[in-house]
């Protein structure tokens, strides 16, 4: 791997985990664990297009909380179209 090591992987998989447990407050369901970095994943995905899409910047100030807030509201949008589709 070039610039990306186990360390960057691991925070994005905890990243992931907490956007997933705080989504799943927000859409309710019967999570687990895989569930929850799987949702956080995908939905900091797709929140990072979405905000980028419409020029979204939130300048709260901190990188981590803007980009924790933007992976929850995917998160959010990855579940409610799963519970829709499924």
């Amino acid at each position: 791997m070039n610039n990306l090591d186990v360390r960057d992987i691991a925070v994005w998989v905890l990243m992931g985990l907490l956007a997933g447990i705080i989504a799943d407050l927000f859409v309710p369901g019967s999570g687990n664990l895989l569930g929850y970095i799987v949702a956080g994943l995908i939905g900091s995905v797709v929140g990072g297009y979405l905000a980028r899409q419409f020029n979204i910047n939130l300048r709260l100030g901190s990188v981590f909380l803007e980009q924790m807030i933007i992976s929850v509201a995917g998160a959010i949008i990855v579940l409610v179209v799963a519970r829709i589709i499924f």
